[in-house]
């Protein structure tokens, strides 16, 4: 289960968090970052960051909506997105993965950063800063950049995408050019019969209503392979010393 914490910031404020870590104590354990989708920290969120606790990992769910007013942030979070280039919310994710590293039960060389939706796409940003100690992405149905240069320093990837998810299934196959053209090694699939969000179990009935051609909503079956694919991949990468 998911607690609350505030991790520090370089300006001497702090930014709000959920963290889970394993029932067992235990040190040298992955860590993992987990940023949120456009809806931010949420319920469905927390159970990410909850699995990967039952896998023996520290997963910390930073809020990059902490700063001021909703929609002020949501409209920084989309524009560095569109920017592709690292600003403000970059730097909270790299201070929620500075304190991550830093805890004594966390290995701060075997870490990894997944994202879902607005996440999904601004974690595959901030993987391809390089960031220390950042040994994979997850990337899932987000937005990927149209010039492969922009992930030339991008870590190994899994990616995720949904075959009825009309806006986002382009994204795939462009994710899947990029890194084979830049030999970084990847799993990127298009699951069949998921849409947009279907890796979580959250209900959001006026996006679902809203956002028609991405056919939004969880899909068990292909939400399932997609999560053995993550795991395997992130146990290859990341989990095992």
């Amino acid at each position: 289960m998911t607690t609350k914490t505030r991790i520090p910031l370089p300006d001497g404020s702090t930014l709000g968090a959920d963290v889970a870590v394993p029932t067992e104590p235990g040190e040298g354990r992955p860590g993992i970052v987990v940023i949120t989708d456009v809806y931010g920290p949420s319920p469905e969120m927390n159970r990410v960051a909850d699995r990967f606790a039952q896998r023996g990992w520290v997963a910390v769910v930073p809020d990059l909506f902490d700063h001021g007013v909703r929609v002020g942030c949501l409209a920084r979070v989309m524009a560095e997105m569109v920017r592709g280039k690292p600003g403000r919310v970059t730097a909270d994710v790299e201070a929620a993965r500075t304190w991550l590293a830093a805890r004594p039960d966390v290995d701060g060389d075997r870490l990894a950063v997944i994202g879902f939706c607005m996440g999904g796409g601004f974690a595959l940003i901030y993987a391809a800063t390089g960031p220390q100690g950042l040994r994979a992405a997850s990337v899932n149905y987000g937005a990927v950049p149209k010039k492969a240069d922009a992930l030339r320093e991008v870590c190994p990837v899994v990616a995720a995408y949904g075959a009825r998810d009309v806006p986002f299934r382009k994204h795939a196959a462009r994710l899947e050019d990029h890194l084979t053209e830049l030999g970084i090694e990847h799993d990127v699939v298009v699951h069949d019969g998921a849409g947009h969000s279907f890796m979580t179990d959250g209900h959001h009935p006026v996006i679902e209503k809203i956002a028609f051609p991405m056919h939004p909503g969880h899909a068990p079956v292909a939400a399932e392979a997609a999560w053995a694919r993550t795991f395997a991949f992130l146990d290859r990468q990341v989990s095992r010393r």
